[in-house]
């Protein structure tokens, strides 16, 4: 009788143990403070900045715009940038329905410099609510202020675009440990050019290189397979892995020069070449390749360097692998 009676009192305390955490997390979660009381200064040189990077680093144009998946890369369809809506489900492998957010005047408009900075930051949406991580606010948050204030800048030129996006829909418990994300950002400045290899690895941050070239398992890269790909992005069609980019010279780019690099990159933005036509059942990739190809030879040969400094990653990855 004594054990029954252990065993029940210690069952209650776990019941209420579990209950209170699952409050607490609901409702105290998160706590990253209200958002800050700032006025961005939108010049010419803020706003060129914030669209290079919106455009061409940190990429935001690349979820939160319309993308053409019948073309290689998926480029941005003409006219959508910002409008938001696209849909990460569970056939893509993501815990739920969430929906990019429309980022033009028609959403933003209503929104404070701080409440964007600390969406951008922080993963805090206007409301309170925790942004899913596919927003990569984490490194963000990593990123100087400066630059940080000049997407604002240039999201504020975007052209309104009426489209409601859903709200995101998570399955438990993901959508109460989601909430266990947003943190205060540490904000770095970014190195000077000539400081090559810091340089390109702030730009590396900024353009989130690892959170699809390395291993995931629910979400979370798996440690020790940063850079080496791997990543799986499952379509109807097969399933499409990120390669792997250390300088291991017999599964990575070990055997590449900086020239071809770049040129890999550069090959999707020439004037002359236009992002090819798949055809139906073909896997495309998910690189926004036309997008980040609009990089500076500066910034893409910043890169590389920080790329050859890394440990390097003996994993031979089968990028393509059509459906059966």
């Amino acid at each position: 009788m004594k054990i029954l009676k252990v065993l029940g009192i210690t069952l209650v305390f776990v019941i209420l143990l579990g209950l209170t955490s699952g409050l607490y997390l609901n409702f105290a979660l998160p706590n990253v403070g209200v958002a800050p009381e700032l006025k961005v200064k939108k010049t010419t040189q803020t706003v060129e900045r914030g669209r290079y990077l919106a455009n061409h680093v940190t990429v935001c144009m690349d979820c939160h715009s319309t993308r053409d998946w019948n073309a290689f890369g998926g480029p941005i369809v003409p006219g959508s940038e910002g409008r938001g809506g696209e849909h990460f489900d569970k056939k893509a492998g993501f815990p739920g329905n969430i929906y990019s957010t429309n980022l033009t005047p028609y959403k933003l408009s209503s929104w404070t410099d701080g409440e964007i900075y600390r969406a951008i930051t922080s993963g805090v949406g206007k409301d309170g609510h925790a942004l899913f991580p596919v927003m990569g606010y984490q490194r963000f948050g990593k990123m100087s202020k400066d630059d940080v204030f000049s997407i604002i800048a240039y999201l504020r030129t975007l052209k309104p675009i009426k489209n409601d996006t859903p709200a995101p829909d998570l399955d438990f418990p993901v959508n109460l440990l989601n909430k266990l994300g947003p943190k205060q950002p540490e904000h770095s400045d970014m190195p000077a050019l000539s400081d090559t290899v810091h340089y390109g690895g702030y730009l590396v941050n900024a353009a989130g290189c690892v959170d699809c070239h390395s291993k995931q398992e629910k979400g979370v890269i798996v440690a020790g397979s940063e850079f080496g790909g791997g990543m799986e992005f499952i379509l109807p069609a097969g399933v499409i892995r990120a390669p792997n980019i250390t300088m291991d010279k017999a599964t990575g780019i070990g055997n590449w020069t900086k020239d071809m690099f770049v040129r890999r990159f550069k090959t999707h933005t020439n004037s002359e070449s236009k992002p090819a036509k798949l055809s139906a059942g073909q896997l495309n990739s998910p690189m926004p390749w036309t997008m980040y190809g609009g990089m500076t030879e500066i910034d893409l040969g910043a890169i590389f360097a920080y790329l050859k400094t890394l440990k390097n990653q003996n994993n031979k990855v089968t990028v393509i692998s059509y459906a059966k």
